[in-house]
Order: structure tokens, then C-alpha cells, then sequence
């Protein structure tokens, strides 16, 4: 039977505008090179200073010391171009507000000077929802908590499609969370039904897939949700914990009464096999009667001897 509770996830990626950028990786080289470069030409102006006000005379010696002033700004100004880059991190690169590429290997690296370097962490992260008070699929007042496992993937969207990726998320997994709670009763009347309480992993799996939708245009890929709380509300608890308990004895019973049935007709079957004693119909429903009261009482059940005779 089909599951008319499910989410419909396409009407979460109706809504999403495609992605004006998509990451690609930055023109850069080693930074070890030009940190070298860098350090000669600073060196080297500085020496021109120092050679052109100590040696030289008339005009020769202010254009030595103007060369070595350009050379030694030159050369700090090239050096401005290093990025130190540690494993988990990338450095989203722009051009006079133009997306110009994002590093990714780790190390010193270089790029255009001119360029702005931000910083954005591609470690997986956790992310925990306050706990929601909502209304399951029943009506019933809830609360229930989740916890995301995501990371960045794509660092340009992350960075140009919304105004903060951190937030986004947050704000896309309550409201994913609530979207699940509402959809699905906390327990189940009928048994082709799924519920929060015994299908968490169902349930947590389409949240998942509903929550990746939702944060896909940040650039950001779901690695795992679990909910981490997960009850009745307070102003309901008590008489939700009587419902359970009342059908936690009604199943109880059940077993006890199918158990007990199966007893006593093997103790029928067994005396008229072994020929032990001949009863009657009368007979038979009094033994019958006698022993769902011991199997099924509550309390152990008191003898009684019987000196007479069977009928007696």
C-alpha cells in the first residue's frame, strides 16, 4: 500500500533557483617560489637604497635610490599574493568583485595580488535544532530535536548564492524538521502507517533527502540526520503515557489469553490420546473454564481437593 504521509520533495525543488556560479578551481602556483622571489626583490631594492645614498652622487643617485624604493614596493606588493592554505579550508579568490576560482590544495600558494582571498572551512560540521514544539500528523503537540551532519561542497555558491551559507542551514533544518513532524503521526493507529517513535530511520532518511534539497543552492551536501529528542509535550504526556501503558496491557493480555488457549487444548488433546479420563461436554467446558482462570488470573490460583468423585 502506497504511504500517502510521505513528503513530496519535488515541491521543495520547484522553488530553487538554479545557481548563478558554480565553483572551478583558481590559477595559482607555489607559494615557496614566490615567497623567494619576493624576499630577493625586497632584499635587493633595499640594497639599491642603501648603495645609491652611501655611493652615488648628483642625479645617478636619486634614481638608484627611486628604482630600489619601486623594486622593494614591487616585490612586498607580489608577496601580498601568498596564502597559507590548511587541509580543510579553501580560499574563495575575487577580481574586482569578480568570482575568479577557489583553492583548494593545501600549502603556501600565490596568487594575483589584487585579488581579495576569503576564507571558508570545507570540514564537516555538526548542527543541532533547538527543541520544536509542533503538531504531528494526529494533531498531538510534540517535541523533537535534530542534529545535521553537513559540509560545504561547492565554495562559490556557498559564498554568492545566499547571504550567509551557517545560517541558511540552520534556518533549512527547523524548518525541515517541522516539515517531517507535521507529515507523520509521533505513533501510528493503523499499521501501514509510519511513525516518528517507531520508524525513526525511515523518517530520518527522507529528512535527510527533503534537507539536501533545501540546501542544495548554498552549496552545501547533507551527510547524515538524526533526531536527538523526540516526546510528547508536556500538557499531554501524562495521558499519552496512560495510552501507551493501556495498550502495552491489552497486548500483554493478548499473548497471555493466545498462550493459554494453546494449553489448554493441548491438555484436551493429550488426556483423550492417552485415554486418561472420558469427559463429557459439561465436563470439558468446566476444565476448560478452570484453567483459563489460572493461566489468565493475575494471582496464583488457590487448590481445591476434590474427595468425591469427578461428579461430586
Amino acid at each position: 500500500m502506497t504511504n500517502t504521509n510521505e513528503p513530496n520533495d519535488t515541491a521543495v525543488d520547484s522553488v530553487l533557483p538554479d545557481p548563478e556560479v558554480r565553483e572551478f578551481p583558481a590559477h595559482s602556483v607555489g607559494g615557496g617560489t614566490a615567497l623567494l622571489c619576493g624576499l630577493l626583490g625586497l632584499t635587493a631594492g633595499v640594497l639599491l637604497v642603501v648603495f645609491g645614498a652611501t655611493a652615488l652622487t648628483g642625479g645617478g643617485k636619486a634614481a638608484v635610490i627611486v628604482a630600489g624604493v619601486l623594486l622593494a614596493l614591487m616585490a612586498f606588493v607580489m608577496m601580498c599574493g601568498l596564502n597559507s592554505v590548511a587541509p580543510g579550508e579553501a580560499r574563495v579568490v575575487q577580481l574586482f568583485g569578480r568570482y575568479r576560482g577557489t583553492i583548494r590544495t593545501d600549502g603556501l600558494r600565490w596568487v594575483n595580488p589584487l585579488t581579495s582571498r576569503e576564507k571558508i572551512s570545507t570540514r564537516v560540521r555538526n548542527h543541532e535544532t533547538a527543541v520544536l514544539k509542533v503538531n504531528d500528523a494526529y494533531g498531538n503537540p510534540i517535541e523533537l530535536a535534530a542534529v545535521v551532519v553537513w559540509k560545504v561542497e561547492d565554495t562559490a555558491q556557498a559564498t554568492f548564492e545566499v547571504d550567509d551559507f551557517e545560517e541558511f542551514v540552520s534556518v533549512q533544518a527547523e524548518s525541515a524538521v517541522r516539515h517531517i513532524a507535521i507529515e507523520y503521526p509521533y505513533d501510528a493507529h493503523e499499521d501501514d502507517v509510519l511513525s516518528l517513535r517507531e520508524n525513526a530511520e525511515e523518517i530520518t532518511e527522507k529528512l535527510a533527502v527533503e534537507l539536501s534539497a533545501r540546501v542544495t543552492a548554498a552549496g552545501v551536501r547533507i551527510i547524515e540526520s538524526r533526531f536527538t529528542h523526540l516526546a510528547y509535550a508536556p500538557e499531554i504526556a501524562s495521558a499519552m503515557l496512560q495510552r501507551q501503558q493501556a495498550g502495552a496491557v491489552v497486548a500483554a493480555r493478548r499473548q497471555i489469553v493466545e498462550g493459554a488457549v494453546g494449553m489448554v487444548e493441548l491438555a484436551l488433546t493429550r488426556l483423550a490420546e492417552e485415554d486418561i479420563v472420558d469427559l463429557d461436554p459439561e465436563r470439558k467446558a468446566a476444565m476448560v473454564s478452570n484453567l483459563m482462570v489460572v493461566l489468565c488470573g493475575d494471582r496464583a490460583a488457590q487448590p481445591v481437593v476434590n474427595t468425591g468423585t469427578l461428579y461430586q
